[in-house]
């Protein structure tokens, strides 16, 4: 009797892995707001942001995540700190900008 044996991430792994991949998709948006040279009152960023956080979920399926047993809590901080990192890292991009 063969059995299957899933490559499944749990406890600390799984939270490292959730938390490593919001912050970096949150920088790498924060990134491509400004390398798209897009104003702050442009909606294009907010677009680029949503974006940011639907493509983590396939990723965090190939990394061994379980999403299936994500709560309303777990998508909420999966955006949240999506949002934060993205967020910080266009301000100071912003304030910084060269004339």
């Amino acid at each position: 009797m063969a059995t299957e044996q899933t490559r499944q991430l749990t406890g600390h792994v799984k939270s490292v892995t959730v938390t490593a991949l919001t912050a970096v998709m949150g920088v790498l948006s924060g990134l491509g707001s400004e390398v798209m040279g897009l104003a702050a009152t442009d909606n294009t960023a907010l677009g680029l942001l949503a974006g940011a956080i639907i493509v983590q979920l396939p990723v965090l399926q190939v990394a061994g995540v379980d999403i299936g047993d994500f709560s309303t809590k777990d998508y909420l901080y999966i955006a949240f700190m999506t949002f934060s990192m993205w967020f910080v890292t266009w301000s100071i991009l912003l304030t910084t900008a060269s004339a």
